[in-house]
Formats: C-alpha cells, sequence, structure tokens
C-alpha cells in the first residue's frame, strides 16, 4: 500500500504552539507529513529561514512518538510543485478565525486548477489557540509582555533574543 504523505506549509516566524497543535492532528492522518517552512521574503521575517528551520526541528524532534513520522524542509518554489516533488497527496492548512478562510479559499481553488491530484484540508485551530498568531506573539515581545503560554521554552528565548 502506497505510503500517505501530507505536507502543512507555512513561514513559522516562529513557530507556536498552536502550530504544534496542527501538527500533531496533521500527522495523525497521515503515514508521514513534511512541515515545510517557506522561505516567503515578502513577509519579511523576523528570523531568517537556517533559524525557521532550527526551531521548527527543535519543536518538531520534542513531540513524542512521532520520530520519523514527521520530517521538516524549507521550499522556495509554488507549494503544489513542492508537493508534486515529495509525492504528496494532500496539504494541509490550519484556520484560525473567518478572516483566515478567504484568503485560505482563493489560494485553495488556485491550487486545484495547477494540481488537480493534490487535496488540501483545511484544520481549525482549536479553541485554544484561535487568536495566537506569529505577528501577536512578535509585538507582545516587542513590548514586553509575557509569551510563555503561547510557544515553547527555545522559541521564546530566541524570540527575545531578536525584539531586544
Amino acid at each position: 500500500m502506497a505510503q500517505r504523505i501530507g505536507i502543512y506549509p507555512g513561514t513559522f516566524d516562529p513557530i507556536t504552539k498552536g502550530h504544534l497543535h496542527i501538527i500533531k492532528r496533521c500527522a495523525g492522518l497521515v503515514d508521514h507529513l513534511i512541515v515545510a517552512v517557506a522561505t516567503n521574503p515578502n513577509k519579511k521575517p523576523l528570523f531568517k529561514l537556517a533559524d525557521r528551520l532550527a526551531l521548527v526541528q527543535g519543536d518538531i524532534d520534542a513531540i513524542e512518538g512521532k520520530k520519523g513520522q514527521i520530517t521538516v524542509e524549507t521550499f522556495d518554489s509554488l507549494l503544489v510543485e513542492f508537493a508534486k516533488n515529495k509525492g504528496a497527496g494532500v496539504i494541509f492548512r490550519g484556520l484560525r478565525a473567518v478572516s483566515d478562510f478567504e484568503y485560505e479559499f482563493q489560494m485553495t481553488g488556485m491550487n486545484a486548477r495547477l494540481a488537480p491530484d493534490i487535496e488540501t484540508v483545511f484544520l481549525m485551530a482549536s479553541d485554544k489557540w484561535q487568536f495566537v498568531s506569529s505577528s501577536f506573539l512578535k509585538e507582545i515581545a516587542r513590548l514586553g509582555g509575557d509569551i510563555t503560554p503561547f510557544v515553547t521554552a527555545p522559541v521564546q528565548e530566541k524570540i527575545l533574543e531578536a525584539v531586544r
């Protein structure tokens, strides 16, 4: 039987506990999950790609029982091309609010035209994480607020170093 491969893409600038919650759920739906860290210079990330990759990898390595099932890679191409090259049949997208849906709906439509064999699956963030965004966390950290509940300790340390 063919292995079911899924991709969970994002900029992960930085990765949050909300992302990790979605990643764990995605991993339960496929045999192999690739967490794909996008270069995406248009977003003007706080962290360089190598740093984002290392932070994501560190958090993934800490997930118990998923060693080898979840891998982390970077990509700088069209997402559907990356998915095709990896043999993925599904792209996972997390939704926090209705505002996320409009953008994701448009992107899913375009991806379906470019790669009709690749499905997009939306996973709603749990109510605990719906309001958490990387942008909010960077702003809270810049203004001296506590981001402890929203990111792992290694990620918090890197954010605080970057915003000081």
